[in-house]
């Protein structure tokens, strides 16, 4: 004769049924089928030993230099046929055509502050104006060192916030890392902190995300978490859907080290109406065209005093709930961001000023490779 089980076994067994299914259709309703959200990636370790000094903009030429025509040989020599470019142009001459032109403009005397000579427009300086890396070889002067900038943080989020913002734009080689932190309330008790974290690689073309993460705690509540994944011709947004993957797309945090790279070697002109164009993905979903509008040249009133700085405004038409950034870079700090404007809507936005000059590693400086990883 069998002696009955328990019924507390029963109930037990059900119970942790009901549990396991209620965890599944979680983790569907997450996106998330297979495994929960990646944890966070580790950030580079990274010594930052000095502060970038603050340099004059360098001003517009006032005019090309003409060089002499050279003096015709008595006898002309017999050179090899020029390298054709792909529509049958002259390589020299299509180079010397798709070159960005920089508009003439006065030379502003020594006698002249130094707003004055800012208000030209700019064009990278000379160190900047190298070429991009070669395939296969390691990046050189166009990027910045790894750089840290803080900023104290004013905004509105159901009435006024204040609090403080941190950027880091990390690199080793070619593996790089953007990480933005924005802390609401006080620093040792934060009402909301997000990360924002991109990682991925520089190339000849910019900057190539691989991996996004976006992270907010509140003090009371849940934390949220979104990752998005850039494969090849693909990209995986936060709920797990894969869509096509425009060319030279970036996400929320590397489109600003995007735009200090294109004007940093002159690859776009910073001229008043002037609108620059990429591809953005966020968190859930994508824009084929997320353009900038650069306004004008402006001074920035930060704790170092008067920055001159260009102000971008992007134009595009977000969806509902999803951020848009102002943005001011300073052709005297590397044209790197000395004030920004995140907005979600017309009543919450945060803006980040910065506040003490960035610090940057030492050019030999060695800093972890990111891991990767793979959804």
């Amino acid at each position: 004769m069998k002696t009955p089980r328990p019924p507390w076994l029963l109930v037990l067994a059900v119970l942790a049924l009901h549990l396991l299914l209620a965890h599944e259709v979680q983790r569907i309703a997450d996106g998330w089928v297979h495994d929960g959200p990646p944890p966070m990636p580790a950030r580079m370790q990274v010594a930052f030993v000095r502060e970038l000094a603050l340099q004059e903009p360098t001003p517009a030429p006032a005019s090309p230099p003409v060089p002499p025509p050279p003096a015709a040989p008595p006898t002309p020599p017999v050179t090899p046929p020029r390298p054709q470019a792909e529509d049958g142009t002259p390589a020299v001459a299509a180079q010397a055509a798709s070159a960005p032109q920089t508009p003439p403009g006065p030379v502003p005397s020594a006698s002249e502050p130094a707003e004055a000579a800012a208000s030209a427009p700019q064009t990278a300086p000379p160190v900047a104006q190298a070429a991009s890396a070669p395939a296969g070889e390691e990046p050189g002067a166009e990027w910045p060192l790894s750089t840290r900038l803080s900023y104290e943080l004013r905004g509105n989020y159901r009435g006024p916030v204040y609090g403080q913002a941190q950027v880091e734009w990390l690199r080793r080689g070619s593996d790089y890392q953007v990480n933005l932190d924005v802390s609401v309330g006080p620093s040792f008790a934060p009402l909301i902190t997000r990360r924002m974290s991109s990682q991925g690689q520089v190339t000849p073309d910019g900057i190539t995300p691989q991996r996004y993460d976006e992270e907010t705690r509140f003090i009371v509540g849940d934390t949220r978490r979104s990752t998005v994944f850039f494969l090849g011709a693909e990209v995986q947004l936060a709920q797990g859907v894969r869509e096509p993957l425009p060319r030279a797309a970036q996400d929320s945090a590397s489109q600003f080290v995007q735009l200090t790279w294109l004007f940093r070697t002159g690859r776009e002109l910073l001229e008043p109406g002037r609108v620059v164009t990429f591809p953005v993905v966020l968190p859930r979903r994508q824009y084929a065209e997320w353009p900038y509008e650069i306004v004008d040249n402006e001074s920035v009133e930060t704790a170092m005093g008067w920055v001159p700085a260009w102000h971008l405004r992007p134009r595009a038409t977000a969806s509902s709930g999803d951020l848009t950034a102002e943005v001011w870079l300073a052709p005297g700090l590397q044209f790197l961001p000395v004030r920004l404007i995140i907005r979600q809507d017309a009543e919450t936005y945060v803006d980040l000023m910065l506040k003490g000059l960035p610090e940057q590693a030492a050019p030999e400086s060695a800093s972890s490779t990111p891991r990767r990883s793979s959804p």
